[in-house]
């Protein structure tokens, strides 16, 4: 079935007319419709004919924005060949469940309910260390002017492809004397140890924002071409209300969806 085409909001006095180089908008349009699913896994593109009638672009353009689209792995084609659909994995996160407190012995959870779809998880620890987190960090913890917190920063991986920067934060009082100031994974997840030390978590708080990606975010996530990531500041509260971890996630924003579920009061 050809997907319906986008309309297009009518120009107004408050409308602002988008400044991206047409491959880029053709390409938007695009990876519109397959992350929705109009264009289903399998399901061939319009010809480049049709594409050029369809967004009033030369040959040249049309390519470009299918190359994007190439690059970030939603396409597969070659020149002269059908563009096609390849199975790709978005992520869907319930961020709810991020506290749950694995067995003694059970891997994270995140890890563990990634494996239940097929794919293979896993953790790269890149550093452990003292520092001064950013201002948003430490008004979410409390600190002091100028005060510092353990970080623990790492990598997340899904089949080797690096989907998530993770840079977890710890009041200094808590962390002292721990495993969190050791520079290895902790069984069962931070949440599972924050139980032991007794600061099980009882309310975690997501602030999500959809950024430019950060150098280091481009680097380390190895982001195709222009995309956004998802940021999320998570501030986790102990039994007394105090917080107890503060962490800042950036995921690829093309590899992930949140999923959040309401009680109506």
């Amino acid at each position: 079935m050809t997907p319906v085409p986008r309309t297009t909001a009518p120009q107004t006095g408050e409308n602002r007319p988008d400044r991206r180089s047409l491959h880029q908008r053709i390409a938007a349009d695009l990876r519109d419709e397959i992350m929705t699913g109009d264009l289903a896994l399998g399901a061939d593109l319009p010809s480049t004919t049709r594409l050029k009638e369809r967004f009033d672009a030369s040959n040249a353009t049309v390519q470009k924005a299918l190359q994007l689209l190439k690059d970030e792995q939603l396409v597969i084609g070659r020149a002269g060949a059908a563009v096609t659909v390849r199975e790709h994995r978005q992520l869907t996160v319930r961020p709810a469940s991020s506290l749950d407190v694995a067995d003694r012995g059970r891997p994270y959870p995140w890890l563990a309910e990634t494996a239940k779809h097929g794919g293979t998880a896993r953790t790269r620890l890149l550093a452990v260390a003292e520092t001064a987190p950013p201002a948003d960090v430490a008004a979410a913890l409390g600190l002091p002017s100028g005060g510092t917190a353990l970080l623990r920063h790492q990598l997340l991986l899904l089949d080797e492809q690096p989907v998530e920067l993770v840079h977890a934060y710890y009041p200094l009082d808590i962390a002292r004397g721990t495993a969190l100031m050791e520079h290895r994974r902790i069984r069962g997840g931070t949440p599972a140890l924050l139980t032991e030390l007794g600061h099980s978590p009882r309310l975690g708080v997501d602030h999500v924002s959809a950024r430019v990606p950060t150098q280091e975010q481009y680097e380390a996530l190895r982001l195709p071409g222009d995309l956004p990531v998802l940021r999320t500041l998570r501030v986790v509260y102990g039994p007394d209300e105090r917080p107890v971890e503060a962490t800042v996630m950036a995921k690829a924003g093309h590899l992930y969806e949140l999923r959040y579920e309401f009680t109506p009061a």
